[in-house]
C-alpha cells in the first residue's frame, strides 16, 4: 500500500479480516499460518464438574460468533446437566449474545459409548485445544495424536492456555492439528 511499507512475513492471529488478508498475500509474502476460528473439546465422563465443563464451554464461546465449544461425554446426565449450566450462565455473562450463538450455531453436545469413540472423534477433528476431564485423563493422553494443546484435567482449564500460556492464538486450528500440531 502507500501507507505501509512491504514486509517479509506477516504473523500473529487475527480475526476472520485478518485470515482473509494472509489467504490473499500467500505466495507473496510469507505468513505464519491460517488461524480460527477458535475450538475447544470437552472429552468428559461421569466423574465430570457440569459447572465447570460449561464454565469452559462458554469461555470458549464468548471469543467470537465462529467459535466451536464442542463437549463429547460418556455420561448422558452430564450432557444434560452441562445443557443447563450453560444457559443458567449465560444470562449475567457480558458477551452473552456473542457465546449463545456460537453455543447454538457451532457447538454442540455429543453422548458416545466409551473413552475409544471420544478419543476417535477427537482425533477425527484435530483441534485446537483438548481439555481431558475425566476420572483418568492420564489414561486417554498417550491416545490423543491430533491437538494443538491438551489441557489435564478438571482443574487444567482452556482459559488458562489463552491468557497464561500465551501460544494458543497462534495455534492448529479447522482440522490442521492433523499435520501441524
Amino acid at each position: 500500500t502507500q501507507t505501509m511499507p512491504k514486509v517479509d512475513l506477516i504473523c500473529g492471529p487475527g480475526n476472520s479480516f485478518v485470515t482473509e488478508a494472509k489467504k490473499q498475500v500467500f505466495g507473496s509474502v510469507g505468513i505464519d499460518g491460517i488461524y480460527g476460528p477458535t475450538e475447544t473439546l470437552l472429552l468428559a465422563d461421569h466423574s465430570s464438574n457440569p459447572t465447570l465443563c460449561a464454565a469452559d464451554l462458554i469461555a470458549q464461546a464468548e471469543h467470537a460468533y465462529e467459535a466451536k465449544p464442542i463437549l463429547i461425554t460418556t455420561s448422558t446426565k452430564l450432557a444434560e446437566d452441562v445443557k443447563k449450566e450453560i444457559y443458567i450462565r449465560l444470562v449475567n455473562l457480558p458477551r452473552s449474545v456473542i457465546a449463545q450463538s456460537s453455543i447454538e450455531n457451532n457447538g454442540a453436545i455429543i453422548v458416545v459409548q466409551n473413552n475409544d469413540e471420544m478419543i476417535r472423534f477427537s482425533n477425527l477433528f484435530a483441534p485446537e485445544h483438548v481439555s481431558l476431564i475425566t476420572e483418568n485423563p492420564q489414561e486417554l493422553l498417550s491416545k490423543i495424536n491430533n491437538a494443538g494443546a491438551i489441557f489435564m484435567g478438571e482443574f487444567s482449564h482452556e482459559v488458562l492456555g489463552d491468557y497464561v500460556a500465551g501460544p494458543s492464538h497462534v495455534m492448529p486450528t479447522g482440522g490442521a492439528a492433523k499435520y501441524s500440531s
